[in-house]
């Protein structure tokens, strides 16, 4: 890996350990923020499993730990790709329920949450180029092209062989014809 992707992971992974681990110790004091996105989110998670807790602390603590967790693993280079999209998605609420600018009547509340609605933004953007991003190697989509490719010339060779096989196959049961005996 190069240094510049190791480093901008790093930084990038940054902001996900040390919230995340804030958020995982102390989930109380997000609790009124996280209502509105919870309420929301908890039927959909009780139609997917109804053993699954549903709670406000509990829903702050399992995205947390997701963001402390994957905050590490992109830190440390391994799984990015899928980390950096598990990361995006933990990063959706928590900018939903924690910087809903457009809420705030105190122009000062409204100004600090914009700025840091933004900065989620822009660390969404991150994360989805990290996501994106195959350390120089070929994608999938590549490789899948590159294979079925493959196989069209190796089928395209194997009839030629065959057919200029059949060929000699002919004439030389035309010359054994034609021999006598």
């Amino acid at each position: 890996m190069k240094p510049v992707r190791s480093l901008a992971r790093v930084m990038l992974s940054g902001i996900f350990v040390v919230s995340g681990a804030r958020n995982l110790q102390n989930p109380e004091r997000l609790v009124q923020a996280a209502e509105p996105v919870t309420g929301k989110v908890a039927p959909l998670i009780r139609n997917v499993h109804p053993r699954i807790p549903t709670d406000t602390v509990s829903l702050i603590r399992a995205n947390a730990a997701t963001q402390l967790v994957g905050g590490l693993m992109l830190a440390t280079g391994r799984f990015t790709r899928p980390v950096a999209l598990v990361l995006a998605g933990s990063l959706i609420p928590t900018t939903a329920a924690g910087h809903a600018f457009w809420k705030n009547d105190d122009p000062a509340a409204r100004n600090n949450n914009q700025v840091h609605f933004l900065k989620n933004l822009g660390l969404l953007g991150g994360l989805l180029l990290a996501a994106a991003d195959t350390e120089g190697k070929p994608g999938l989509r590549w490789r899948a092209g590159h294979r079925i490719d493959h196989s069209r010339r190796s089928v395209k060779r194997a009839v030629r062989t065959a057919r200029r096989d059949a060929k000699i196959a002919v004439r030389s049961a035309a010359t054994a014809r034609r021999m006598p005996g």
